[in-house]
């Protein structure tokens, strides 16, 4: 059976390919940078992070921001994930280098995420 995409309905849920590549803008709809991949909590199920690829030119000095799931919203009209952050506040961000491994387990680290998003952890009380 061949379903008309004109008439399917909206709904809530998406996959996590089709979040990755997703650009984060401004509320001036100025792109920030894109969505490089989704961090789950595995035993929870819930989307910890969003970690953003910023900045940088053909991939040298690209920086990747670990961002909390709930600081972002995604806004239909942008067409994107909203986070409206400075240059300045995006440049002092918790980060790696594109090539670097970041260290999940480091519960410190995070902490010092959530405490710069000024957003709850995932995980709860710390």
């Amino acid at each position: 059976m061949q379903t008309d995409t004109s008439t399917r309905q909206s709904h809530n849920l998406i996959a996590s390919d089709r979040v990755e590549g997703t650009p984060v803008r401004r509320s001036s709809g100025e792109k920030i940078g894109t969505i490089e991949r989704l961090m789950i909590d595995k035993l929870s199920g819930n989307v910890a992070y969003a970690v953003l690829s910023f900045g940088g030119f053909l991939g040298l000095g690209q920086k990747h921001l670990p961002i909390p799931w709930g600081r972002l919203a995604y806004d239909r009209t942008l067409g994107a994930y909203h986070l409206d952050l400075t240059d300045e506040e995006l440049k002092a961000a918790p980060s790696f280098a594109a090539g670097q491994e970041f260290d999940w387990g480091d519960r410190s680290r995070e902490v010092e995420i959530h405490n710069y998003y000024r957003v709850p952890p995932y995980w709860g009380a710390y």
